[in-house]
């Protein structure tokens, strides 16, 4: 008849993992199964929705009209 042992354990430095039962019999051959925590893998998001995600911040110009206007006003100082 096979026998189970379930116990949980930490890994250990140098990625060593530890298990002491006094059920297990010196010299045997035994099965180690490990079990990792599931991780969610992260969600991608989209770009439009990377940038509805930030804070709202000040603006340069509060309206495009505004950003145009001063970019031909830039421009045109370039032929000064």
């Amino acid at each position: 008849m096979q026998t189970a042992l379930r116990m949980e354990t930490t890994v250990l430095p140098g990625h060593r993992l530890e298990v002491s039962a006094p059920e297990l019999p010196e010299g045997a051959r035994v099965e180690v199964i490990v079990i990792l925590p599931e991780k969610p893998e992260p969600r991608r998001l989209s770009m439009l929705e990377f940038l509805e995600s930030l804070p709202p911040g000040p603006r340069a110009f509060p309206t495009w009209e505004e950003y145009e206007r001063h970019l031909r006003e830039e421009k045109d100082s370039w032929d000064r």
